[in-house]
């Protein structure tokens, strides 16, 4: 029973990653992607090494709570998020680096899409919110992660990131008083948090695909 649940979760991350993928073709999804792309800088790359650092080491501390390491994802026999595909599934096996590959690949044309549609939930308006509403969206946009099956403390770990976002996009929302322009710049750092995030995963699943 565990098996099958465990393919129709990934079934399920695979169309969504093509509807994702298809989205991003269109003129709209285009638009976002080419807005966000051209509007990386250094301002969006040096802090995400220190992010990620803070996200780590917040979660590391976390686990150590009897109950912070439990997933959904993880009770099926995956590990991580379930959009890379990792479960007991495939490992041991030559599908356990090509599914996280294969997921990767329908995943980063559309990276910037998925930043795009959190930012508008979690971000977008926040110039007119209360400090506590802030906080609350905070901890709301790393508690999301934990639905679509990330460990609990992970996800909590991740309001750290949720925060980071929420002072990008203050901080562009206070010169330029524009919601969308806030919106493009916030997308553009949780973006960039993303690709990193992939890129690093990527290269370590081709490492052991090579080794």
């Amino acid at each position: 029973m565990t098996n099958v649940l465990s393919l129709a979760v990934l079934a399920f991350v695979v169309v969504r990653l093509s509807t994702g993928l298809r989205r991003s073709r269109t003129y709209e999804g285009r638009s976002v992607v080419t807005a966000v792309v051209r509007n990386v800088r250094w301002r969006h790359v040096w802090p995400v090494p220190l992010l990620l650092a803070t996200v780590i080491a917040i979660a590391s501390g976390l686990f150590l709570i009897p109950g912070m390491s439990w997933g959904w994802w993880s009770m099926l026999g995956g590990s991580g998020n379930p959009v890379f595909g990792n479960s007991d599934l495939t490992t041991g096996t030559p599908w356990e680096w090509i599914v996280p590959l294969a997921f990767a690949a329908l995943l980063l044309p559309a990276l910037p899409l998925w930043a795009y549609a959190e930012e508008r939930v979690f971000r977008t308006g926040a110039e007119g919110w209360s400090n506590r509403h802030r906080a609350w969206k905070v901890l709301q946009f790393g508690l999301i992660h934990a639905v679509v099956g990330i460990p609990i403390g992970a996800a909590l770990a991740l309001s750290t990131g949720g925060a980071y976002f929420m002072r990008v996009y203050l901080r562009n929302w206070s010169t330029s008083h524009d919601r969308n322009e806030a919106t493009i710049e916030s997308t553009t750092a949780h973006t960039v948090y993303n690709a990193m995030i992939l890129l690093v995963l990527v290269a370590a699943y081709l490492h052991d695909a090579l080794a």
